[in-house]
């Protein structure tokens, strides 16, 4: 991806931009050329090029930005829908348990909106939006602190085993028996 922050630019650098392609515009408005325009705003002559097409079939309008490259798949007004949809909770969709994933709020929309999303962009959307990861508000009252800390100080060691070998090892990739 282009940009890290999510795909696009952020609306500072978006007017900032559009405040130089209306600085072209006066410049070409006042006959200079396209070079003299690029040294004088320290952009690129081809993109000054592009402007100067753009500023003659329509005027500084033309220059004006367009707004964000990519638009969310769900506007705002949708995505007021899908919050109501995720308060209902999953077993009021269908599945078993209490638990959203991703893979599910993919469903809901497809069912709901008709409309497809990657895994990633749900994840950002729901970012944007002040959702956070699969994290419980709050503990069961079930929860037992004793057996979990037991579980976690004498079962999990025997799960997970030992780092190193007990035997001697090899620094070769190969195995000894090959050899």
């Amino acid at each position: 991806m282009r940009y890290p922050q999510g795909g696009g630019l952020t609306a500072e650098r978006r007017t900032f931009r559009q405040h130089i392609r209306m600085q072209a515009a006066e410049l070409f408005a006042l006959g200079h050329d396209n070079a003299a325009v690029a040294k004088q705003l320290r952009v690129s002559v081809r993109s000054v090029q592009r402007w100067h097409q753009a500023w003659e079939h329509g005027g500084t309008s033309a220059l004006e930005s367009k707004g964000p490259a990519s638009r969310p798949k769900l506007s705002e007004a949708l995505f007021e829908v899908l919050e109501q949809e995720l308060a209902k909770g999953p077993v009021a969709h269908g599945w078993p348990d209490q638990t959203w994933t991703l893979t599910r709020i993919k469903t809901l929309i497809g069912r709901r909106f008709h409309k497809s999303m990657t895994l990633s962009a749900i994840a950002q959307m729901l970012h944007r939006h002040g959702f956070s990861h699969q994290v419980p508000a709050r503990r069961a009252l079930e929860r037992d602190e004793e057996a979990v800390t037991g579980w976690v100080k004498e079962t999990w060691p025997q799960v997970e085993g030992p780092w190193r070998r007990s035997g001697p090892g090899s620094a070769s990739k190969t195995k000894p028996a090959s050899r």
